[in-house]
């Protein structure tokens, strides 16, 4: 029997070397790791999708995506034939977004976010990895990977942007229930984990490692 190919892709500007806790038996599961691109000048998040798709190389594949890659990998399954796509601290459309990013959205506030001053590591940490980071940075310098201007700017605007309204039932979602970038009271429904931040990927791979086999082969 050939192997379950299952594609992993981190959360904004953060390396796949998130990923390295996570284990699946490789008698059953082929781990490969995505990683972020640098977009092209007014590339659409679709478009985006469609160019990271092509560095998937099996047919039906798993796509796991944690937070801003949860977004991206539900555009890619748009573009692809997938087994199963699981979003990790993520949301399944733009109504799961907490007030102050829709606020943003309306008010275009976003365009004012210093971009320069968020390329400092203490700041990306924060905005990728919410705020309570601070005897983290050491961690952070590891873990982000992306700081492009570039990049960052349409990343965010992306993000706020999102235009999913429905939500794929299709989609499974794991989710903690301390999330502070996406709070869990926005959360339509998920699979909760009791003391999951928005980095559980990083502090929950335990629980992930356990159960992430038997929700990828569930029917």
């Amino acid at each position: 029997m050939s192997k379950i190919p299952v594609y992993f892709m981190p959360g904004l500007a953060a390396s796949p070397a998130i990923f390295e806790r996570i284990k699946l038996d490789e008698s059953i599961f082929e781990m490969c790791l995505l990683e972020w691109e640098i977009p092209k000048p007014k590339e659409s998040l679709s478009d985006y999708a469609l160019r990271i798709a092509k560095n998937i190389k099996h047919e039906n594949p798993v796509l796991i995506g944690v937070s801003f890659g949860g977004i991206l990998v539900q555009e890619m399954a748009k573009h692809i034939q997938t087994r199963k796509v699981i979003i990790i601290s993520s949301v399944k459309c733009n109504s799961e977004f907490p007030r102050r990013m829709k606020i943003g959205k309306t008010t275009k506030a976003y365009k004012l976010i210093p971009m320069k001053l968020i390329l400092n590591i203490e700041n990306l940490a924060k905005y990728s990895f919410g705020e309570k980071v601070n005897k983290r940075i050491k961690l952070y310098e590891k873990f982000l990977a992306v700081r492009d201007l570039n990049y960052l700017q349409w990343a965010v605007e992306s993000v706020i942007l999102w235009d999913r309204t429905e939500i794929d039932k299709n989609v499974i979602h794991i989710h903690g229930d301390q999330d502070d970038v996406f709070p869990i009271k926005y959360i339509k429904s998920c699979i909760l984990v009791k003391g999951g931040t928005h980095i559980m990927i990083l502090n929950k791979y335990k629980w992930l490692n356990e159960n992430l086999p038997s929700i990828i082969l569930e029917d």
